[in-house]
């Protein structure tokens, strides 16, 4: 176990390579060495972001493998989709580490990839060789892995809601909806009407309704839990806010289970992993509770009426739903404490 690692990130100018800058600034055993983005190579990182002035003073850097593996022995990938599938091989062929932010490696079939992505898939060979990050669930096998695949932020806050009741049989997986909401970032540092102020603010929209490219990767891990095939329906809304994902989730009760019982259920399942919380009994999380931080927060309405459960969970979807759960995933890598440079409180308010 090395104590000291150099690492690059590549994307840097995206919000989601920003965010990694930032959480990994306070890590105690890793250095940036490298901030790489094609688009803006040549310029100070400062200039996109001016809140870094006096923190740091490098020069984003072109995509060069053979030089990346000079400077870094770890490198993240906070692309676009179809950016990684091509370089995470090449990456991955000078003997570096890589942790990918993008949704390329998640899916194991090409065909599907291709399907919901509309892009070119990744090899099949790396496909395989890429572990799948959901530090809760998958852990395990992300210790000690050369190359790690980080889920999508609607993912990681639906699937750690929903797992542990679909693997235990709390809940009919066939009756699964998910009401899921983002605050505006999700969507990227782009540019469109999509985004603008003027769209956004006062207002809340449905979008990408059963076209979401996570669709496919929420039911992999459901259909993993539930050891048989599951389909469910999930809806995306875009919220006037910065940060933060809300997945509402809606389930018929199985075994006449109450809210205790989930609750039970859940510290029990997640006992060990310190970023996820389960709320008492009638305490519902809100976004603001996980702002800035590497937590998902659970609670559990049971309507004994209507035999359905609701479950809540939260997280801010530029932390927990991308760079500090791939910091997590590093932390796992390494053979590290995986709070490491993740213990900070929540914003608030």
């Amino acid at each position: 176990m090395s104590d000291h690692i150099r690492a690059a990130i590549i994307g840097s100018t995206g919000y989601g390579g920003v965010e990694l800058f930032r959480l990994l600034a306070s890590h105690p055993y890793v250095e940036v060495t490298a901030v790489i983005s094609s688009s803006a190579a040549g310029t100070l990182f400062s200039e996109g972001y001016p809140h870094l002035t006096g923190i740091y003073a490098g020069v984003l850097e072109d995509v060069n493998p053979a030089a990346i593996k000079e400077k870094a022995d770890v490198v993240f990938l906070a692309t676009p989709p179809g950016v990684a599938a091509k370089l995470a091989p090449e990456l991955l062929e000078t003997g570096l580490k890589v942790i990918d932010l993008s949704g390329d490696y998640r899916l194991k079939s090409p065909a599907l990839y291709e399907q919901w992505y509309k892009k070119q898939p990744a090899d099949e060979a790396y496909l395989k060789q890429a572990v799948f990050g959901l530090a809760e669930v998958y852990g395990e096998r992300v210790k000690g892995a050369s190359f790690i695949s980080n889920p999508g932020c609607y993912v990681t806050a639906t699937t750690l809601g929903l797992y542990p009741a679909v693997k235990e049989g709390f809940i009919d997986p066939d009756t699964i909806i998910i009401d899921a909401k983002s605050g505006v970032s999700g969507a990227g540092r782009g540019v469109s009407l999509g985004n603008h102020y003027s769209e956004v603010n006062e207002n809340l929209k449905a979008y990408k309704l059963n076209q979401h490219q996570h669709i496919p990767e929420i039911e992999m891990i459901l259909s993993d839990a539930a050891e048989r095939p599951v389909v469910t329906t999930f809806s995306t809304h875009l919220i006037p806010m910065t940060r933060g994902i809300m997945s509402t989730m809606y389930a018929t009760v199985q075994g006449g289970r109450n809210a205790a019982d989930f609750i039970e259920l859940y510290r029990s399942f997640y006992e060990g992993r310190p970023f996820v919380r389960v709320r008492d009994e009638g305490i519902l999380p809100a976004t603001k509770e996980v702002w800035g931080s590497n937590y998902c927060d659970i609670g559990f309405a049971v309507d004994p009426r209507t035999g359905r459960a609701t479950i809540v969970s939260v997280i801010d979807n530029l932390v927990k739903g991308a760079a500090g759960q791939a910091v997590q995933n590093l932390n796992l890598m390494m053979g590290w404490d995986e709070t490491l440079g993740l213990r900070f409180v929540p914003v608030y308010p």
